[in-house]
């Protein structure tokens, strides 16, 4: 490997944590994200929601190759139009909105981005679109969560479209994936098109956008499978642009 390595700024969970004799809100990432992007070649920079970035996403975004949005809590359905489903639970507004201002400005300019479970969630819902608040409602069954708190048991095929972004990713057209959500697309963001699908039940797994280089979003977590090209993908692609930069 020659050059500086690519500096991939994913951004962090708040959440109440217990480590040590402390117990009290954090700003965190399971440590899977970082060693997924660190394997891949990657340096990874977390990026805690910031009041000033939210108004001037460019003083961060300057200094990052790429970006990661990761899993997490459920998005604010107020975001989308609705009123919470009773399942719909530890909503963090600051995290929605610091993620929403970053992603919007990266996709401007036109920064290679992978959106992780919530990350998807949360790319639909910047481009308009809506959520299943609780997938048990539509499909009758926790397909996609059987085992809560583990990837374990929660593997299922996703079919990708020939020569999408998430096909050329992946490395494949059938992909075994690791799944843990109870949310899902609804009505499709603008711009957006729908790339891959659940075998079982044709639940949207991956969208993408079009009109840019690489903007991704994925259902379900490649970072906690090591046989996952998808983070190298990334990694390639901002390594590139690295490469090319005047």
């Amino acid at each position: 490997m020659t050059g500086r390595r690519p500096i991939i700024g994913i951004a962090t969970a708040l959440e109440r944590a217990r480590y040590g004799v402390w117990d009290g809100p954090c700003a965190l990432l399971q440590i899977s994200y970082i060693e997924s992007i660190q394997a891949a070649g990657g340096m990874a920079l977390m990026l805690p929601p910031d009041p000033l970035l939210i108004e001037q996403p460019d003083e961060i975004l300057d200094r990052i190759d790429a970006l990661v949005l990761a899993g997490g809590c459920d998005v604010d359905p107020s975001n989308y139009g609705q009123d919470a489903h009773p399942e719909t639970v530890g909503m963090v507004p600051r995290r929605d909105e610091f993620e929403f201002a970053l992603l919007e400005r990266a996709i401007e300019r036109d920064l290679p981005t992978l959106c992780i479970c919530r990350g998807m969630q949360v790319l639909n819902v910047l481009r308009g679109g809506t959520l299943i608040q609780h997938l048990p409602d539509v499909l009758h069954s926790d397909e996609h969560r059987r085992n809560v708190g583990t990837f374990v048991g929660n593997e299922h095929n996703v079919r990708l479209t020939a020569d999408s972004l998430a096909a050329q990713a992946a490395g494949a057209e059938l992909t075994v994936t690791k799944s843990h959500h109870h949310q899902a697309i609804d009505q499709l963001g603008e711009g957006l098109v729908v790339t891959g699908r659940a075998t079982t039940d044709e639940l949207a797994e991956a969208i993408e956008l079009p009109e840019a280089s690489f903007v991704l979003g994925v259902q379900w977590h490649p970072e906690a499978d090591e046989s996952s090209r998808i983070m190298s993908a990334l990694v390639q692609t901002a390594r590139q642009r690295i490469s090319i930069a005047p």
